[in-house]
Order: C-alpha cells, then sequence, then structure tokens
C-alpha cells in the first residue's frame, strides 16, 4: 500500500457533505485529494492537474458526469486513460449507465449500494493495477 500514499483523487459532485466526506476519508488514509463541484470545475481541474484517479457523480449541475467523461476521453491520451469511478444514485440498469460502461474504461458504484470504505477499497484496487 506504500506505493499508494501520495497518489491525487479528483473528487467530483455536486453534494458538499458527500464530497467533503470522501475528501477527509482519503486524506485520512494517505491520499492527495483535489476537488469540484461541477462537471465543467472538474474537467479544468482533471486537464490542469492530470490526478491519478477520479471519482465523478452523474447527476450534476452545470456539466454532468457523463458528459465530462466523454470530453475528458477525447481530450488527450491522458483523459483516454486515467481511471474513473462513476459515483451515482442511477440503478446499473439505468440506460445512461449501460450506455457508458459499454463505451467508455470506467466502473460505476451505486451510492446506496457502498459505503465510503467499500469506495476506498476500490481505489485501492484501481491504482494498484496501474503499478
Amino acid at each position: 500500500m506504500a506505493d499508494l500514499m501520495n497518489k491525487r483523487i479528483l473528487i467530483i459532485d455536486d453534494e458538499s457533505s458527500q464530497r467533503k466526506a470522501l475528501e477527509d476519508k482519503f486524506i485520512r488514509e494517505g491520499f492527495r485529494i483535489l476537488t469540484a463541484g461541477n462537471g465543467e470545475e472538474g474537467l479544468k481541474i482533471a486537464l490542469k492537474e492530470k490526478p491519478d484517479i477520479i471519482l465523478l457523480d452523474i447527476v450534476m449541475p452545470k456539466m454532468d458526469g457523463m458528459t465530462m467523461l466523454r470530453k475528458l476521453r477525447r481530450e488527450n491520451s491522458w483523459g483516454k486513460g486515467v481511471p474513473v469511478i462513476l459515483l451515482t444514485n442511477l440503478s446499473a440498469d439505468d440506460e445512461k449507465i449501460t450506455a457508458i460502461a459499454i463505451d467508455e474504461p470506467a466502473y460505476y458504484l451505486v451510492k446506496s449500494d457502498w459505503t465510503i470504505e467499500d469506495i476506498l477499497e476500490k481505489v485501492r484496487e484501481r491504482l494498484s493495477r496501474q503499478f
């Protein structure tokens, strides 16, 4: 796990309490955190800072997570390959989720089915594949 210390995670979620809870947990675990409250802001931060992984809410103002992900994947080689975990309240059989899961290399987690600890483990698992 020492390899994962100081990895940068970008958390993009319009729900400030959710964003703060994830931020606090990942900071305690030794990760460096970047945050954004919508997809537009998140895309700018992602392209500038190039985090190691992105946690991305789908339903947000200004630019939703699906639009942000499509733009990120089209932007450059880094954007095509950065791991993204979609956090959503939509069910797994929702058409939007099905489309993105087929077209884009991303994971999705339904918020009501996962704890912050589960999300932490999924991030660790995904980041460990990069070494």
